[in-house]
């Protein structure tokens, strides 16, 4: 019966973010989840297969692992054979200080789609915020996974102190064989709020910046959602050509997981307002198909924009941009401080 609910449901669960573990051999400065040690009561292997087994029966098509640090827990590759083997394709993000060879055995025999290296930006900005070394430790694992054929991108969350650096770091990425790199924002949640982080930047330097090198041809170079504006550009800095952000996917193709089983429509969105269900008290499609959930998507209308985004011409395709960063900055769901278009139309 409840498959039958969930054929006939009009949202369909296409995208997962999975937190397998909250342990993490780094407690970076501007951590959004706050990583480090893992939480009491994290999801036992079976529980993980059970959910893994409800992800491929809801039919979603792409998984990405995150921690914490994914390979801090040990049993990460029967997790992840249980979604491959279900013809789920699944990608890993890591920070790249623990990998070794039987991890890059492992992420080969299990048909990891790719895996993505959290970088920063250059050597002195990278190891402030985690730790001495940790900046050549993940360049080595990009070098390592790209000589073993492994599809490898790199993730860079961008801050006050490292947006000005993108044409340096670039030059440093140009030596590597990574098929994309994608640019993100820094949200002011988990340790990066509690450390008073400065996570403010120009965005529209940002997209200058994407669109002066997207056709270089070295990788496919993009900004992630987060970033969230919306202008005339749209189709050419997203990474993939002819690519239009639709507005925030939460809960309505997306969902987030965290390593206790709380289900959110974003792993981004770190607050617990955002929680709706528990995959140890209901089943994820039950979860999913709730006419209640993921509201704050679900039943979005375009006069619910404020702010700059307020009858902007963008906003039935925006619609106001990535939600959790909404939120963290603003306190609002609806209005994206980093949107060119709308600073422009406040500043006339």
């Amino acid at each position: 019966m409840m498959k039958e609910k969930y054929e006939e449901f009009p949202y369909r669960i296409r995208t997962c973010v999975w937190e397998i573990t909250l342990a993490c051999c780094f407690s970076c400065k501007y951590c959004g989840s706050g990583g480090g040690k893992a939480r009491e009561n994290e999801l036992t292997l079976s529980e993980c297969l059970r959910v893994a087994s409800e992800l491929a029966d809801a039919g979603c098509r792409r998984v990405s692992l995150i921690g914490g640090e994914v390979f801090m827990r040990p049993d990460w590759p029967e997790i992840v054979h249980a979604l491959t083997s279900r013809n789920v394709k699944t990608c890993i993000i890591t920070n790249g200080f623990k990998m070794t060879p039987k991890i890059v055995s492992e992420i080969k025999r299990l048909n990891v789609e790719s895996v993505a290296v959290s970088i920063d930006g250059p050597e002195e900005v990278h190891d402030a915020c985690r730790q001495a070394g940790s900046y050549k430790r993940a360049l080595e694992t990009v070098e390592t996974l790209t000589r073993e054929n492994v599809p490898v991108s790199v993730i860079s969350a961008l801050r006050s102190d490292n947006a000005p650096l993108l044409p340096k770091f670039y030059e440093t990425l140009k030596n590597y064989k990574i098929f994309a790199w994608q640019i993100q924002a820094c949200s002011p949640m988990g340790n990066a709020l509690k450390n008073g982080v400065e996570i403010g930047f120009d965005a529209e330097k940002v997209l200058k910046f994407v669109k002066e090198h997207e056709k270089d041809g070295f990788f496919r170079i993009g900004v992630a959602d987060n970033i969230g504006y919306y202008t005339e550009e749209e189709g050419s800095v997203r990474g993939v050509p002819g690519f239009k952000f639709r507005g925030c996917g939460a809960g309505l193709v997306g969902i987030g997981i965290d390593s206790i089983g709380n289900v959110r429509g974003c792993e981004s969105m770190y607050d617990r307002r955002f929680i709706e269900g528990n995959l140890r008290e209901r089943s994820l499609i039950d979860i999913w198909t709730d006419p209640d959930a993921f509201a704050y998507n679900r039943k979005f209308r375009e006069n619910m924009l404020t702010g700059n985004c307020k009858n902007c011409k963008f906003g039935d395709e925006c619609a106001g941009g990535c939600r959790s960063y909404d939120f963290f900055t603003t306190g609002r769901l609806y209005e994206n401080p980093l949107c060119p278009t709308g600073k422009k139309r406040a500043a006339t």
